[in-house]
């Protein structure tokens, strides 16, 4: 693990205030950063975290009467490090809206209706190819509560803890081919159009299973760079 940190690129990582966002400049200091060596809390991680915490699995779409309502997906998604080599043991957390664009989480009491059968979130841990699979519905779009009221695009969120502390991430996954993801203002606050596409999956044929799911591929870097863009 390099121990020489590079400076934020900002060309590669979101705005740190997004305009029309007001949650944003809740999120970032007011105050110039001060720029410290890094020490062994930075370049250590937690323990065995995959140990400590409760895996969820990775089918939150259901079965039968209990199977979520939307478009059936399987997400395969590969963690990386920045020399592209795969980090097993990654533990990954998920939650995502559901299929009509609404969370579980009790503040969001928005236009769409709640499922009964999609709690929207799972936690799991790579194996040792970098690599986990996920089944589950695509979210759907859903308004902001701004004054100009903005659409975001289907999107799911991903929280990541590497080896060490420094490789802590938090992301989105976009969808290929989404009318929004052309005026999403967390998206587009990624000023650079290559790190851009690294946020959004690909489309991939499905093979013999599951046949009756759309099959998404992705790819999570977590430092260096062609890191993936942070988005909160």
């Amino acid at each position: 693990m390099k121990t020489v940190i590079d400076p934020r690129d900002e060309r590669t990582q979101p705005a740190r205030i997004v305009p029309g966002y007001p949650q944003t400049p809740l999120r970032n200091p007011r105050e110039p950063l001060i720029r410290r060596p890094p020490t062994l809390s930075e370049l250590s991680g937690p323990l065995e975290v995959a140990r400590r915490v409760r895996v969820l699995g990775g089918d939150i779409a259901g079965q039968g009467e209990k199977q979520a309502i939307g478009q059936l997906i399987h997400l395969r998604v590969r963690v990386l490090d920045e020399d592209g080599a795969p980090v097993g043991g990654t533990v990954v957390e998920m939650w995502q809206a559901n299929g009509a664009g609404r969370y579980i989480h009790p503040n969001d009491d928005d236009h769409a209706p709640p499922d009964p059968n999609f709690y929207g979130a799972a936690r799991l841990v790579t194996d040792e190819n970098g690599q986990f699979e996920l089944r589950t519905v695509k979210p759907g779009a859903y308004p902001v509560p701004t004054r100009d009221g903005w659409w975001r695009p289907p999107h799911v969120h991903f929280s990541l803890f590497g080896k060490v502390w420094l490789s802590r991430l938090v992301t989105q996954m976009y969808f290929p081919g989404e009318p929004l993801n052309a005026q999403d203002r967390i998206l587009n606050a990624v000023p650079d159009t290559v790190a851009r596409e690294r946020l959004v999956a690909q489309l991939v044929p499905p093979s013999a299973q599951p046949h009756n799911a759309l099959v998404y591929e992705h790819r999570i870097v977590l430092r260096g760079r062609t890191a993936t863009p942070e988005q909160s």
